[in-house]
């Protein structure tokens, strides 16, 4: 790598966002989803427990419920709740359209993308993709990395990592917005700044109730 380049990778800068409630409030269709999975159990998912599936992918959060739930299965029951799992979020999210943007979400993509900030995706969802066309904005993003492309989920950084390296932008001098410890702990591990969106969280540089309030500015004095 020649000077230059290197100049130029160190002035680069990028938002890194998570999907589920920090872009769109998916996560109230995952806990559906879930409950329903839940009901063949008699099994009641506790808002503790769904808040420690946030960020997590989906065979993970199923081995979360079922541990809590004392429940044991084969192998092939295991798969097919997983794909039970999705074809109920799939029918759910169907629907969904531009008006489904949190606030102030479209505003900070503009903000980002008119100041040259590089923006990508890192989510569990392996629907991420076919989310983001339905709300209209995946043309904001130079990487999505969702859950077909990473082998550990969040807390594990690597699906942040990969998202730096899809961008061409160092660790330090990426900001990551997330909703969920797992998300903040992967970002961390990953040597990254973290807004966290919500409340009840901790380990972040800044936090916001929503992106509505986030302010730009701020945000981005991070990396400075």
């Amino acid at each position: 790598m020649t000077r230059l380049e290197n100049q130029i990778l160190q002035e680069k800068r990028a938002f890194i966002f998570d999907l589920d409630g920090v872009i769109c409030d998916t996560a109230k269709f995952h806990f559906m989803s879930w409950q329903k999975i839940a009901n063949h159990f008699n099994f009641q998912i506790s808002s503790s427990l769904n808040e420690s599936l946030k960020g997590v992918s989906r065979k993970n959060s199923l081995e979360k419920i079922l541990n809590a739930a004392q429940i044991k299965t084969s192998e092939k029951k295991f798969d097919e709740l997983l794909r039970k799992k999705n074809e109920i979020y799939l029918e759910k999210i169907d629907k969904m359209n531009p008006k489904d943007l949190l606030p102030g979400v479209k505003n900070l993509l503009l903000k980002a993308r008119e100041k040259g900030i590089k923006i990508g995706l890192g989510s569990a969802s392996k629907n991420a993709k076919l989310v983001l066309s339905k709300l209209d904005i995946e043309d904001f993003f130079e990487t999505i990395i969702d859950g077909t492309m990473v082998k550990n989920s969040k807390p594990d950084p690597e699906v942040f990592l990969k998202g730096a390296q899809g961008l061409s932008v160092q660790n330090e001098h990426c900001i990551v917005f997330e909703d969920s410890q797992a998300g903040i702990l992967a970002a961390r591990g990953a040597n990254m700044k973290v807004v966290a969106i919500g409340n009840e969280l901790k380990n972040y540089d800044i936090r916001y109730s929503s992106i509505e309030q986030a302010n730009f500015e701020n945000i981005i004095s991070l990396t400075k």
